[in-house]
């Protein structure tokens, strides 16, 4: 049976996740509803629905404050790149911006891991803030995972926004939270294996924020 601090911090860290999942849900119904209802083309339907997902990235940020009495680094990052791009989509009526955003912020991640490894510097130890305690060979594996994760996001995004249509890039990036909250349960099984001893399996941690 989890101790109170566990299971308090587990109920924080669902409450954060069904906001986030409620963010990217609030973004394709938008969308939807913009392109298929209203009737707009991709893009119009793409800048009318940002508006949503910048309202919904600052509700997430500030639920996220409310529940851990902080802003945790990985939601804080993805929720600034959300609300910065977002804002720029709205500002130059460009929804290439916006699929931007998940290319430059899953690259970043991915060049920041990964040129972590060879200084045994892992900065993915703080981004996980104390949601995870493992052993040193435990993170140098993690961050490798978690790089080449961003790494392929950002190439995939790329390949998607530049050579389907709107209504593909949406379904997509639907579909990228399913894969990410995959990739996470996956992960659970390496953590296990790197636990320091004593210690309770983590909860699985997803890489995209749903924003």
């Amino acid at each position: 049976m989890a101790d109170a601090p566990t299971a308090s911090a587990r109920r924080r860290a669902n409450i954060r996740q069904a906001v986030d999942f409620g963010a990217l849900v609030a973004f394709m119904v938008a969308y939807a509803v913009n392109r298929f209802v209203r009737d707009l083309d991709g893009d119009d339907a793409l800048v009318q629905a940002t508006w949503v997902l910048v309202g919904a990235s600052l509700i997430a940020l500030v639920v996220g404050w409310i529940a851990e009495k902080r802003l945790a680094p990985l939601p804080l990052l993805t929720g600034g790149f959300a609300l910065l791009f977002g804002t720029l989509t709205l500002l130059f009526n460009d929804p290439v911006l916006l699929k931007l955003k998940l290319t430059i912020q899953n690259g970043l991640l991915a060049v920041v891991l990964l040129g972590s490894l060879p200084l045994r510097r892992y900065p993915f130890k703080y981004l996980l803030g104390e949601a995870i305690r493992i052993t040193d060979e435990g993170w140098r594996g993690l961050t490798l995972r978690y790089g080449l994760y961003f790494a392929a996001v950002a190439i995939v995004n790329e390949i998607v926004w530049r050579t389907q249509s709107d209504d593909a890039w949406v379904a997509f990036r639907g579909g990228l939270w399913v894969a990410s909250a995959a990739f996470g349960i996956w992960q659970v099984f390496f953590i296990m294996k790197h636990l320091i001893k004593d210690d309770e399996p983590a909860e699985p941690v997803s890489p995209d924020t749903g924003l």
